[in-house]
């Protein structure tokens, strides 16, 4: 374990219009909850909601 890096893990929300079907990646906020409708989609008018929450590894 001398030579072992230590791992960064980055979370991600992927929000996702009801409407449209456009999706947006921004960074994870506290208090983000996966389905929960959060705004109205800029392009149409329709709910946005939030489809994924992951991480990725950075190294």
């Amino acid at each position: 374990m001398i030579f072992s890096k230590k791992k960064v893990i980055t979370a991600y929300t992927v929000e996702q219009c009801m409407k449209c079907g456009m999706l947006t990646k921004r960074g994870f906020v506290k208090g983000d909850v996966l389905f929960a409708d959060i705004s109205d989609c800029g392009a149409c008018k329709g709910r946005v909601r939030i489809a994924k929450i992951f991480g990725e590894t950075l190294t």
